[in-house]
């Protein structure tokens, strides 16, 4: 069976996954749809990974900020970056100055 996009098998497939959708959302309703097919993604998910600690802990690390982390104030950064160009630019007319 070939389930690639454009196909006919996966037209149809496809076309029976959405009326079974349909059918759910006319005989329970859309918020009890929504949660049956959150579930379902959710359980299907988890059933693809293959080490669910070390996807739980990738996730977690992403989801929530390292403490020790420094965070960085744009403005005072960039005033940093600026009075450094401005001294090495004096720098370098002092030395120009100086080999005349």
């Amino acid at each position: 069976m070939n389930l690639k996009r454009g196909t006919p098998v996966c037209g149809i497939i496809i076309g029976l996954a959405l009326v079974a959708l349909g059918t759910l959302v006319m005989l329970i309703g859309f918020w009890k749809t929504l949660i049956l097919a959150a579930l379902f993604a959710i359980g299907y998910f988890l059933g693809t990974v293959e080490n669910k600690s070390d996807f739980i802990k990738n996730t977690a690390n992403k989801l929530i900020p390292n403490k020790e982390a420094k965070v960085i104030d744009f403005k005072t950064e960039l005033a940093k970056e600026q009075e450094q160009i401005q001294y090495n630019a004096e720098e370098n007319t002092g030395t120009e100055e100086n080999k005349e």
